[in-house]
């Protein structure tokens, strides 16, 4: 029996687009508010222009769908085209979160995961063991809706 669940989860859809299709879409972070129900927009910031390790960018988010409204600085930790995308949250010196998307070739398309993993220090723990099965089920809804949402565009055609 585990006493802390994981922290952190994951969602896949498979799409009928090839990876780099999907890579295009998922790492451009200024799209993101056409997908997300939570972050409804994103830039890049500190002079960074796309995607590439160690660049930044900033979403900005509405808690839950409803508030607070805040920036969440981000940095790009993992940028493999066509492979994976995934950033951390928080400031330079405190990671929050990361966030990430695996690409995996499938079926004549793309297996995508949104994933989401929390820093396993004490504090994290404690939240997680608290408030992890509300806020997990809240990034699951989401994490399955932004999925959803990038599949349709893909799937229709829609310049990515």
């Amino acid at each position: 029996m585990k006493l802390i669940p994981s922290l952190g989860d994951e969602v896949t859809v498979w799409m009928d687009a090839s990876p780099d299709e999907v890579w295009e879409l998922v790492s451009e972070v200024t799209r993101i508010g056409e997908f997300s129900p939570e972050t409804f927009e994103g830039k890049w910031t500190r002079g960074s222009t796309g995607p590439e390790v160690g660049a930044y960018f900033a979403g900005h988010v509405k808690r839950n769908g409803v508030g607070p409204t805040y920036w969440s600085p981000c940095r790009v930790t993992k940028c493999e085209p066509g492979k994976v995308f995934e950033f951390s949250v928080g400031t330079d010196a405190v990671t929050a979160n990361n966030w990430g998307y695996r690409l995996a070739p499938s079926k004549g398309g793309t297996d995508v995961t949104e994933y989401f993993r929390l820093p396993s220090s004490l504090p994290m723990m404690a939240y997680w063991l608290m408030l992890g099965h509300l806020r997990g089920r809240t990034n699951r809804k989401g994490m399955r809706t932004t999925l959803d949402r990038m599949k349709a565009v893909l799937e229709a055609g829609a310049e990515a």
